[in-house]
């Protein structure tokens, strides 16, 4: 059996709203004491989908249970499309009507759905509450449940409403990847990838060299990467945490990625899988800019593909794409933030206009 452990601890410096990411083997019935520690509430909802409340549901409540908490489940949906404003409506009436006040904590278990949705909804009711992220997919650990941002999608683009708001504590037990299928695994490389082609060639490297370790989830691989991909985000949540400047950065491949996220109406690809494809594009058009050396694009499509993930853009028309784009949160006036690469392990942002990004070159070459 294995023992229950916390075996590397990730600090997001932020003055008074600091707080910790918590990585360990086996530890989901830890959480309740450290919730209890940390935040000294005595009531939680406990914010899930079905899959994932079915399979460790039990034991998150059972520790909370054990720490004095009183805590109830609320379930949504399982997919892209719960994050939407009528899952918040039903989110603020289940913990209303449960006598919810602001020490209440709101508990988000399971992938980036479940995080942004429960994150959004303790931003805004009762002007704040406590939040405790308990992600369960390699794309939520690495992304989603880190630095502050939540969010739902209306029609017209991805995350369009949301806000800034950080949660008390962030807690990984890295024997719930074991339940992901190997698509959903890939979709979380992708965010990893991301990490080290802006901020870290080294772990660029370091991923190149032990991928397929990772990918079978080998514990001497799966723990430093979760540490060093949270470590580069905690670092640039730190440095710029309301995305003014350098936070832009970790939306590289984001751009045409949510856009490819819209124009599918968020079925069919996983957000890892487009943000795959929005950083492959992304890589390309920096060479192509002269922003980035040759060779550039090359190497990290390699990766991309060793990873399962798909590089090559939908063949939806070029006016889609850019129709799309037009709704862009990083847009300031006509321009859009497109993050660029300058190497692998560099990032700048460049302001470009919509047909800058993908122009009909491009387009047909894609098609």
């Amino acid at each position: 059996m294995i023992a229950s452990v916390v075996e590397r601890t990730v600090q997001v410096d932020l003055g008074e709203r600091s707080y910790s990411i918590e990585i360990g083997v086996d530890v989901l019935g830890q959480v309740g004491h450290e919730v209890r520690r940390r935040i000294g509430t005595s009531r939680a909802m406990l914010v899930t989908v079905p899959p994932v409340g079915r399979r460790y549901g039990p034991t998150v409540m059972r520790s909370l249970e054990d720490a004095g908490i009183k805590a109830r489940r609320f379930f949504v949906p399982d997919g892209e499309r719960s994050k939407s404003l009528r899952q918040v409506s039903r989110l603020y009436d289940a913990l209303l009507g449960a006598g919810a006040d602001r020490e209440t904590a709101v508990i988000a278990l399971g992938g980036g759905v479940v995080g942004d949705l429960a994150g959004f909804v303790a931003a805004t009711l009762l002007r704040g509450l406590p939040v405790v992220q308990i992600p369960t997919t390699l794309l939520a650990m690495v992304d989603s449940s880190v630095g502050g941002k939540t969010g739902v999608n209306v029609a017209r683009g991805k995350n369009l409403v949301g806000a800034f708001h950080q949660p008390r504590l962030v807690w990984m037990d890295v024997t719930t990847l074991r339940s992901l299928p190997p698509r959903q695994l890939a979709a979380g490389m992708a965010e990893l990838i991301k990490h080290g082609a802006i901020r870290d060639e080294a772990f660029f490297a370091w991923l190149e060299e032990g991928l397929e370790g990772l990918a079978n989830l080998e514990p001497e691989r799966v723990i430093p990467a979760l540490e060093r991909s949270c470590s580069i985000k905690a670092d640039v949540v730190h440095r710029d945490e309301r995305e003014n400047g350098l936070r832009m950065l970790l939306n590289f491949g984001h751009t045409v990625g949510h856009a490819i996220e819209v124009l599918n109406r968020y079925r069919g690809i996983l957000h890892g899988e487009a943000v795959a494809m929005g950083m492959a594009f992304a890589a390309e058009r920096s060479e192509a800019l002269g922003l980035a050396p040759r060779g550039t694009a090359e190497r990290l499509v390699a990766l991309l593909r060793r990873a399962g993930l798909p590089t090559e853009l939908p063949p939806y028309p070029r006016r889609a794409y850019l129709q799309a784009l037009r709704v862009d949160k990083k847009r300031r006036e006509e321009r859009i933030g497109f993050v660029a690469l300058r190497d692998i392990g560099r990032a700048e942002t460049v302001p470009l206009l919509p047909g800058e990004i993908i122009p009909p070159l491009r387009s047909k070459a894609r098609r």
